[in-house]
């Protein structure tokens, strides 16, 4: 299972606006995209995918997780659940930000022998759902009438998250051998994914 978390926010773009501009040219006024510096009301979501399936959208009530709220409202309920469904093949990866890192993280998943994937220190571009993420964060961006209330953003997330096919999901998972190949022949710089 590919797990992570994402934040979306209810002003346009939710960090997901990609300019392409010539060199020398990023103060022009045709390349220069005015934003709030302060973040507004959104959501924290996490999910995970797996080439048979998907875990239902999980709303966090605040954006910071902590190891405790990892394990309680992630772990035990969706992975631990999932684990149950795959046995003994099932695999998990949980990427190194440090509420996966708490030692009760570790005991619980040791305790519950749930195989962890070995996950390089900084690669977020090799976890599939972080496409799943951003193609979400596109669609709503691109929507005619944008979520204004984090009810309505909640409610546009599941939908988008409802209208994934299995076969984009299937694919982004396939490509994995493909992105730990890019990963390797840049020595774990980035990649083009």
């Amino acid at each position: 299972m590919f797990n992570d978390k994402s934040r979306f926010s209810l002003s346009t773009g939710s960090r997901r606006i990609t300019i392409w501009r010539e060199r020398g040219t990023c103060f022009e006024p045709r390349n220069i995209s005015e934003r709030r510096h302060f973040p507004s009301r959104g959501v924290m979501v996490w999910a995970g995918i797996m080439m048979d399936g998907r875990t239902d959208l999980h709303f966090f009530d605040t954006w910071s997780v902590t190891g405790q709220r990892h394990r309680d409202e992630i772990l035990e309920p969706y992975v631990h659940l999932f684990q149950g469904a795959v046995s003994p093949d099932f695999l998990f990866m949980d990427d190194n930000a440090p509420c996966h890192r708490a030692l009760l993280v570790d005991d619980f998943l040791e305790t519950e022998n749930i195989q962890c994937m070995s996950w390089p220190a900084n690669s977020p571009d090799l976890n599939p759902i972080e496409h799943v993420w951003n193609m979400l964060g596109r669609q709503i961006a691109a929507l005619l009438h944008t979520p204004s209330s984090v009810t309505e953003l909640k409610r546009t997330l599941q939908e988008a998250w409802n209208r994934l096919s299995p076969q984009l999901i299937h694919h982004l998972i396939a490509s994995m051998v493909n992105r730990c190949a890019a990963c390797l022949a840049v020595r774990g710089n980035h990649t083009p994914y």
